[in-house]
């Protein structure tokens, strides 16, 4: 369980980068709507948040199953707000 620390650095490290494009985005594209990048952020904000969260309290007896479950659902939420800045670009 010492390795918590780390895997919370790193999914704060994937989302501060994701918000970085973000905010390049925003401000190298002219004609990008402002409320589309502001969803995109704020439901960046909000995956950090639950991921942080259930690292915080993680299950008891399985844990290799919760932690693969944990690695597959973030796999997939940050692809998901990849295509989305993609479809803005």
């Amino acid at each position: 369980m010492a390795k918590r620390r780390i895997l919370k650095k790193n999914i704060n490290y994937i989302c501060s980068e994701l918000f970085a494009e973000c905010v390049a985005l925003m401000h190298y594209k002219v004609d990008v709507k402002q409320d589309d990048v502001d969803n995109i952020m704020s439901r960046i904000l909000i995956m950090q948040d639950e991921f942080i969260s259930r690292i915080s309290h993680t299950q008891k007896g399985s844990t290799k199953a919760f932690y693969k479950k944990l690695s597959k659902d973030l796999n997939e939420q940050v692809a998901e707000v990849v295509n989305s800045i993609e479809q803005l670009c």
